[in-house]
């Protein structure tokens, strides 16, 4: 967290660096690979083509195959139209149902029939009576004549390989907002060398450690720390956040991010694969692949349901055998298989998931677990850290104070300078402003580190000097005054105090400002029935002053990392908990609550911990992923109603249950239905929208 107390926090940089521009223009969607079934991936092109090819086959296969029996006014029919259209309908067979028997054999290896079992089971079953049908005629010339399904088994083929079509492009149009991430980023950079000329070099060959210059309206190459020269820096394009930041030297930038009226040079961080974009793409797909609850039980429904056709076909081939004949019973199986097919139910959680994670991507939500989602219905606590959650983490020293005669106050702000230079910590910036603002030579400090749970430490001159919290001071019971700690904590101000050789130095009281946004979280969740909670590390007066201002009634103050996992887990076991804090001390509470989501674009610890990624730190989003989470949720469970529903009337009619009125269900009519839901459930995925709570 990004907590007031010194010994709660941490003193790591963002590590921020850029998509390389080489790596991301040529993501060409038509080149991408998707599932195709359980383990098993299909060429986006590849598909395509097919497609093309299968339809083009068919259409010869239609005007020379009778439709359901039944002799068309157009058909062409010639001595050996029947040989041509078996060859032809061989082809189809073995090249466009070829995505559907791999996936079928992965499905099979893996102990999970489902879609691709049941579509292959389908065409093959009408593969072998169709060339049965042709040799029984040709060569036999059976009486009654034996109709063939050709036209079924072509037309089925390039109605599956439309559908997975359909869902392919609609999943990637989805994710083309994200994908658009890699657009941000010019293709040169402009690298200054030691002597000062200026070479421009492609984006692809930058390196970690050049020197870049960015001139006025151009978009910034790479992540990278300003050296020289200052800037407003619009970032809206990466964080969301339209507000321009003023940047100057010692500051990081990001990649993509448009420069102002500016012109400075600054040191690139980072490049490729360790850039911010890289991981936001990297985001972005592990969420798109990974599995989640509703995807599970999703899949157990497409099994449940093979196995519900497996048994209706084969029971209805059986009793129509026997009242009928095989040319009766074998279209009812097939009916009865196609009918079946999972497709719809296996687009229904991942075309919402696709659309849900690009929309989330759009405004600065990032979705790395995606169970997080599914959980939402159930948070009963939110529990969150205080500063740079609630608060704006910019701190201002209001009071300097020198506890010890021998060290003027300059000096005590000196040496807490000293020992916090370099770090970004936002109570330690808040001490080097004001000690360059008083512009204080500051002392070279040895060996400084912060030792978690005690504070920030260093030797200065030969002394061991320590910036701490009041809970140090305590654990090793070092003499203060505590009415005046009281009087500045209850001013809101957080305390640092400095000490050496067991004794308080001095102290810095800071104050920081409530984000304007923060009521408004605290008052979304009570409404939402989640009891939101503050866990922090720093004083009960401070943490107290704040949960009234926002509306909170249960703080926990003056904690440890460890404490706050402790809270955590216990609050689990009365209900589900949401956690937001910054991912670095806070990584273990983060990664035990049921959604972790770090607040602010963090650091490599908060991606690694979190569920979810706020990259503004707005507390505004954390109500819209809330509502979007919601609204996920519920499209996921429409879909899987409209993807499984439909076969408890469609099996008992394809089985032929109202044969006795006169109606029965064909395979092509079965093909058609199951194409229709699968367009049914990528529309309503498509209709996913994100609430504007601004």
């Amino acid at each position: 967290m990004k907590g007031m107390d010194h010994s709660q926090r941490s003193h790591d940089d963002m590590d921020m660096a850029n998509m390389d521009h080489h790596d991301m223009s040529h993501m060409d969607m038509s080149d991408m690979d998707m599932d195709m079934g359980d383990g098993h991936m299909m060429h986006m092109g590849n598909l395509k083509r097919k497609f093309w090819v299968s339809l083009i086959l068919t259409i010869p296969v239609i005007l020379m195959s009778p439709m359901m029996g039944m002799t068309l006014p157009f058909q062409l029919v010639f001595p050996g139209s029947d040989w041509v259209v078996a060859i032809l309908g061989t082809i189809l067979f073995f090249y466009g149902g070829a995505p559907f028997f791999s996936g079928a054999k992965a499905e099979i290896q893996m102990k999970q029939p489902a879609m691709m079992t049941l579509i292959s089971m389908g065409v093959g079953v009408a593969y072998i009576y169709s060339i049965y049908a042709v040799i029984a005629n040709n060569l036999f010339h059976v009486t009654p004549t034996v109709n063939n399904f050709f036209w079924e088994l072509s037309t089925l083929i390039v109605i599956m390989l439309l559908g997975h079509w359909i869902e392919m492009n609609t999943v990637m149009n989805a994710g083309s907002a994200v994908d658009a991430l890699g657009k941000l980023l010019p293709q040169e950079a402009h690298v200054v060398d030691d002597q000062g000329q200026v070479t421009d070099v492609k984006l692809s060959d930058l390196q970690v450690g050049q020197i870049v210059s960015v001139r006025a309206g151009e978009q910034i190459p790479a992540d990278a720390k300003i050296i020289t020269g200052s800037s407003d820096i619009n970032e809206s394009l990466v964080t969301g956040e339209s507000k321009a930041i003023r940047k100057s030297t010692g500051d990081t930038i990001i990649g993509g991010s448009v420069n102002g009226t500016g012109t400075f040079t600054a040191k690139v961080t980072g490049t490729g694969d360790s850039g911010y974009l890289a991981q936001v793409m990297a985001l972005i797909k592990d969420a798109k692949h990974a599995k989640s609850k509703s995807e599970n039980l999703a899949d157990r429904v497409a099994g449940w349901l093979f196995y519900a056709a497996l048994f209706a076909g084969i029971l209805a081939f059986i009793v129509w055998l026997t009242v009928a004949n095989l040319a009766v019973a074998l279209p009812v199986a097939v009916a009865v298989f196609v009918i079946a097919c999972p497709h719809a139910l296996g687009l229904a959680v991942p075309l919402v998931v696709s659309r849900s994670t690009a929309l989330a991507a759009q405004n600065g939500l990032l979705i790395r677990n995606r169970t997080a989602m599914e959980q939402v219905n159930q948070l009963k606590y939110a529990l969150m850290d205080k500063t740079g959650t609630l608060t704006m983490g910019e701190f201002k020293v209001n009071h300097l104070i020198s506890l010890d005669t021998n060290h003027t106050e300059a000096e005590i702000l000196d040496l807490m300078a000293s020992l916090e230079n370099g770090s970004s910590h936002p109570l330690a910036t808040g001490i080097l402003t004001a000690a360059k603002a008083q512009q204080l030579s500051l002392t070279p400090a040895e060996d400084t580190h912060q030792e978690t749970g005690l504070g920030q430490f260093g030797t200065i001159a030969g002394t061991t000097y320590g910036v701490v919290s009041v809970n140090y001071l305590d654990q090793h019971q070092l003499a203060y005054d505590h009415d005046q700690f009281t009087r500045l904590a209850g001013e809101g101000n957080s305390i640092s105090y400095l000490v050496a050789s067991d004794q308080v130095l001095g102290l810095v009281a800071q104050g920081d400002q409530i984000k304007p946004a923060a009521a408004k979280l605290v008052a979304s969740l009570k409404k939402q029935g989640i009891t939101p909670v503050m866990l922090t590390g720093d004083n009960q007066e401070t943490a107290a002053k704040v949960a009234a201002a926002v509306g909170i009634d249960e703080v926990q103050a003056r904690l440890l990392p460890e404490d706050k996992e402790r809270l955590v887990q216990q609050y689990q076991k009365t209900g589900k908990v949401l956690f937001i804090g910054d991912g670095v001390n806070d990584a273990p509470s983060l990664a035990r609550a049921d959604i972790g989501m770090a607040i602010g674009s963090g650091t490599d610890v908060a991606i690694e911990s979190a569920d979810i990624i706020l990259v503004s730190s707005d507390p505004a989003d954390v109500i819209q992923f809330l509502d979007l989470a919601r609204a996920t949720h519920r499209k996921m469970t429409e879909n899987l109603w409209w993807g499984a529903g439909y076969n408890l009337i469609a099996i008992p009619l394809a089985a032929g249950v109202l044969a006795p009125l006169g109606f029965m269900l064909d395979p092509m009519v079965g093909a058609i239905v199951m194409s229709l839901s699968t367009v049914i459930v990528a529309i309503n995925a498509m209709t996913l929208k994100i609430k504007d709570v601004a």
